[in-house]
């Protein structure tokens, strides 16, 4: 893919270690970075005293305020999270004037099968991981922010934010920090394939007649919804309906997939 399509390379974030699996297009980090239900983000702490750094699960979303339509697939996008003003993260100074802002690291991983070998050091497992590095700074334009806030909650369920009771009040906006990450670096790692066993125990009868070996595939399942205490809505809403079959059907479908294909040449 052209360079023109990634995102900036960085020693950082180049893979070392199975380079095959590397990939640093738009389209593969935004999709995975926006189809992740939780996101984790790391940063470190400017108390002296405190030598450790802090990973949070949090909710994001890629997004581009300036283009809100941006394809994700052939763009660069910021990374929008939010949280409770008190929370450490928002309290951080990054809004600091002539500041980048707070270097973080967000991650996530999907999960799609156990790979099972016949030998335990050729076990595996097929995923889809992500890890980017970038600059958060508070969102302080209200345009933006309440902008951001609707990508993020439509990232969870697709047209969840109109579906419910919006707009929110100024206690609930006052309450809440949404931080723009700005990407310096980004890469994603991917196996997608089935067993890759040792040659050596291939010619090993005992051992072929004796171990199983397979890919169990593994995804996301959204179960059936359960009403709430007080709901009123008696049929569950075809938006919520056709967002869980959906996503149920493309995760069993890719990762039985993945778990049938050859290693890739």
């Amino acid at each position: 893919m052209a360079s023109s399509d990634t995102y900036p390379p960085h020693p950082r974030a180049t893979l070392n270690r199975l380079k095959a699996r590397g990939k640093y297009d738009y389209a593969t980090i935004n999709t995975l970075i926006n189809a992740s239900p939780v996101l984790t983000v790391s940063f470190n702490s400017t108390d002296p005293s405190d030598p450790f750094p802090t990973a949070l699960p949090m909710i994001g979303q890629m997004g581009l305020f300036s283009n809100p339509t941006a394809d994700p697939t052939s763009n660069a996008l910021d990374l929008y999270l939010h949280g409770h003003v008190a929370a450490r993260l928002m309290r951080l100074p990054t809004t600091t004037e002539g500041a980048q802002g707070i270097p973080v690291c967000v991650s996530a991983t999907h999960l799609d099968g156990y790979v099972l070998a016949l030998t335990p050091f050729a076990h595996s497992m097929n995923y889809r991981s992500v890890v980017l590095h970038g600059y958060a700074t508070a969102v302080t334009d209200p345009d933006e922010k309440m902008w951001a806030l609707t990508l993020i909650t439509d990232g969870v369920i697709p047209t969840r934010w109109d579906n419910s009771r919006t707009p929110p009040t100024d206690a609930e906006m006052k309450s809440t920090t949404v931080l723009k990450v700005t990407v310096a670096s980004a890469s994603a790692k991917v196996r997608d394939y089935g067993v890759g066993d040792e040659r050596r125990d291939l010619k090993d009868e005992d051992v072929m007649n004796r171990v199983w070996s397979g890919v169990l595939p593994t995804y996301l399942h959204v179960g059936e919804p359960v009403p709430g205490e007080n709901n009123r809505v008696q049929k569950v809403p075809a938006y919520i309906e056709e967002w869980r079959k959906r996503v149920n059907g493309e995760g069993e479908r890719y990762s039985k997939t993945v778990a049938g294909q050859s290693k890739k040449k």
